[in-house]
């Protein structure tokens, strides 16, 4: 099933980010699942920085980390550029940077769990 209709919208962050009282990519997680989106995942990175960020590692002795997160979706483009547009307000208005980037992405199988 080749379809470019299909995207990945990729939001880079940081753990610690938040939208209210909510971790920003609980927050995406959440709101994604309430819209129907197809699938998210959240990566955290255990090294990286941003723009305006000094560079963030995971070390074992340190219990609260700043760490890169990426959180993915799949679904239509159209679908995620919606739902972008849905969150885009929440994003400007954190004080702390993040990427956001949408790509095509060619499906292959698409197939629903029992």
């Amino acid at each position: 099933m080749e379809n470019s209709e299909y995207s990945i919208l990729k939001v880079y962050a940081s753990s610690t980010d938040r939208i209210g009282s909510k971790l920003l990519y609980e927050f995406i997680v959440e709101l994604a699942r309430d819209k129907g989106i197809s699938g998210v995942t959240v990566f955290r990175g255990i090294m990286g920085f941003g723009l305006s960020s000094k560079i963030s590692t995971a070390r074992f002795w340190e219990l609260t980390e700043k760490l890169p997160v990426m959180i993915e979706m799949l679904d239509k483009t159209d679908v995620l550029s919606g739902f972008y547009a849905q969150i885009e307000p929440e994003i400007m208005n954190m004080n702390k940077g993040c990427l956001v980037a949408l790509e095509p992405v060619r499906v292959l199988l698409h197939k629903p769990g029992a």
